[in-house]
């Protein structure tokens, strides 16, 4: 292909003893005129293969059926009033609504009543304890920024705010509703250039005074610039907790407070835990014990119960032990009843389960039924007590609806069902377990037939920052497989799927191990005759992206096509951009000789090389990415154009670059839009007929 001139400069820097070039640097810079010249070119480009490509219209018409069962979710208590999210068929985004105790449905905030061209959305929300006053977080145009506001929940009317530097805050209310905890971040002026996006605090908000000048320093003066930080308060308003993680780093620094002998505005923390490799958390019950989550000393995670008058480690009693193979994900405590019982929500390799449990004793009493083999949305209670709970469900035929579980009953139903109805192919699923490199047993979820021999396939992964690949209802997954293809859900090292101990074994100087777990499930897809090398397609987005870049790179053989979405590709320079110095402690930092060496050992950029046929390869990037900046794409398109250039086999090697949208949510038709160009370049160039 002709592609767009992109000029190479001879930059080679000496780092840690070796000698590396970056010969787009050039291409960092978003704002420069080449760099703009350059785009234009490339969107001419990418539109030009792209748009005329066959069955996109096809598959357009059926993402969009199949995205027509909208979605809903479990609903958030207070008292009597319950709050919950839901998009119809017709909707962009979804809608926050409130059911009042007479059972009246009010919608609250609609993203696309404040804004119609549906780039305004809802970040977060979170109802004070009476359900009264409702503080929520928008954000414009994909930068995450969350600007926070306080509503009237029986007017709508807003009462206070916007207070802007609330991204990644949480809402700790304060009973009565007159004030709350948050975090903000410290204004530009007072932090080093280049520095915003950092150095978080934590701050005590009275309802009606000026955030600015009179809000309270609570926490988090003069320690780690990128530490995130959490805040609760126990639903009667005694006990504070605040955490702090730096980045993030899968392990927290611990406190808490008794509000009811220590001021609010300067409350006497006590740590719970300091300088310990374990995430912990405490929730303080109704019956007056305090319950710890933890994988302190359990990679799978426990439940221990504890006296609040002292939380040191020594005084914590297991309630729920580790499982040698399921792994503890969440807990419900419901105590309404002759012999109250806890709830707790457990994945086992990927697929959910709950089991009931004496609450006093942790002894098993049973499970609560499920609809199939899915993923569950978390366990909701009433927080003042109850024999009922809720949770989201979801499988690979199954639309996002809430269930309910009555423990006087023990039965499951469905409480709310997805807001339209579409029709779902049916699809064949398996999960296998495979062999990586180092002789690691693996698991990916296969959706398709092996009838009729080697398909079109998309191979999917992440592997990292502890996150789990579950079960889940997919549009675009279901258009794939009902075309006659396969999708294929690889469970890799670096998630959680089996623990903090499979997080770790992908994570800093083991992050090859999710590469090889990667190229050993496309062997087997191949091996166990799915498709074939020639049919093959890789796809995943953000550290998902980081993946698949290193895939195409070190097995190019292998994969005939990739999506690389929102990626990180160039790991010596990712520190320096958007909120990469957060993830040092997932990735390594290039200031430290050692980790350099894992960093560029694998880093994408760093290994393209001419007149290799790379696959054909698109990558996606959003403009507003306050994340995972576009710049990685870019540099990384160039690097392989350059590397494919006359060759009379690979690529061909595009970019899609989407303004007025970020790294998170966005709306209906922009995700379908998405869905559509990223499916229809994979069928392209492994042979599946849309």
């Amino acid at each position: 292909m002709d592609y767009p001139a992109a000029h190479r400069q001879d930059i080679v820097e000496e780092l840690h003893g070796h000698e590396v070039s970056d010969p787009y640097r050039w291409l960092e810079e978003a704002q420069s005129a080449e760099t703009k010249e350059w785009l234009q070119a490339q969107d001419e480009l990418f539109h030009a293969h792209v748009d005329a490509l066959p069955g996109r219209e096809r598959l357009r018409a059926r993402i969009t059926e199949l995205l027509g069962s909208g979605s809903i979710s479990a609903p958030i208590w207070r008292g009597d009033r319950y709050f919950f999210m839901r998009r119809t068929a017709e909707q962009e985004l979804s809608v926050l609504y409130t059911v009042d105790p007479d059972g009246t449905e009010r919608a609250l905030i609609d993203p696309i009543a404040l804004d119609a061209s549906g780039t305004t959305t809802l970040d977060a929300w979170q109802p004070d304890k009476e359900g009264r006053l409702l503080a929520y977080q928008l954000s414009v145009g994909g930068d995450e920024e969350s600007k926070l506001s306080v509503m009237d929940v029986a007017t709508g009317d807003t009462v206070e705010g916007p207070i802007d530097r609330c991204r990644y805050s949480n809402i700790a209310w304060l009973p009565g509703g007159e004030a709350f905890y948050y975090v903000r971040r410290l204004p530009g002026d007072q932090v080093p250039e280049g520095e915003d996006q950092y150095h978080r605090r934590v701050y005590l908000h009275r309802l009606g005074t000026d955030p600015d000048r009179d809000d309270v320093l609570i926490f988090g003066d003069g320690m780690e610039k990128t530490n995130y930080y959490g805040v609760s308060v126990s639903r009667d308003g005694r006990w504070l907790t605040i955490s702090a993680s730096r980045g993030t780093a899968p392990r927290n620094d611990l406190w808490y407070s008794d509000l009811s002998s220590s001021p609010l505005e300067s409350p006497e923390l006590k740590p719970v835990q300091l300088d310990v490799d374990a995430q912990t958390g405490v929730h303080f019950g109704r019956d007056g014990r305090a319950y710890i989550f933890t994988d302190r000393d359990a990679p799978r995670a426990r439940l221990a119960v504890a006296d609040p008058s002292d939380l040191a480690y020594e005084n914590w009693t297991d309630l729920l032990p580790e499982d040698g193979e399921a792994v503890l994900s969440d807990f419900a405590i419901l105590d309404d009843l002759e012999r109250p019982v806890l709830l707790a929500g457990w994945t086992r390799h990927a697929v959910s389960e709950i089991s009931v449990h004496d609450l006093a004793t942790g002894e098993r009493l049973g499970e609560v039924p499920l609809p199939g083999l899915g993923s569950i949305g978390g366990l909701v209670e009433r927080p003042e007590g109850g024999h009922e709970a809720w949770f989201g469900y979801t499988d690979s035929v199954t639309p996002g609806g809430v269930q309910h579980y009555d423990a006087r009953t023990g039965e499951t139903d469905l409480w709310a069902a997805p807001p339209g109805s579409v029709e779902v192919p049916p699809v064949e699923a398996r999960q296998i377990a495979y062999t990586s490199a180092d002789g690691t047993t693996v698991r990916m979820l296969v959706l398709g037939s092996l009838e009729g021999g080697p398909k079109p396939t998309i191979l999917y992964g992440y592997g990292g920052f502890n996150v789990s690949l579950t079960p889940a209802y997919s549009a675009g997954i279901l258009s794939w497989v009902e075309a006659g293809g396969v999708y294929a859900i690889a469970n890799l090292r670096g998630g959680s799927e089996e623990g903090e101990e499979w997080h770790r074994a992908g994570m800093l100087g083991n992050k090859q191990n999710v590469f090889d777990d990667f190229h050993a499930a496309a062997e087997r897809l191949i091996a166990d005759g799915w498709t074939t090398a020639e049919q093959l397609a890789v796809s995943g987005g953000s550290n998902g992206g980081l993946l698949v870049g290193a895939a195409l790179t070190q097995r190019p053989e292998l994969y005939a096509a990739v999506v690389c979405s929102a990626p990180l590709l160039d790991m010596v320079r990712y520190e320096k951009f958007g909120l990469g110095q957060t993830w040092n402690v997932e990735y390594g930092s290039a200031e430290d000789p050692e980790q350099f060496e894992w960093l560029l050992g694998y880093s994408p950029y760093h290994h393209v090389k001419e007149g290799v046929a790379y696959p054909a390869t698109l990558f996606t990037v959003f403009e507003s990415d306050t994340r995972v900046d576009p710049l990685h794409a870019r540099k990384m398109c160039a690097a392989l154009q350059h590397a494919v250039s006359g060759l009379p086999e690979g690529g061909p090697v595009l970019l899609r670059n989407e303004a007025e949208v970020g790294h998170g949510a966005r709306s209906l038709s922009r995700t379908v839009d998405l869905s559509v160009d990223t499916m229809s370049f994979m069928a392209r160039h492994t042979g599946l007929d849309l």
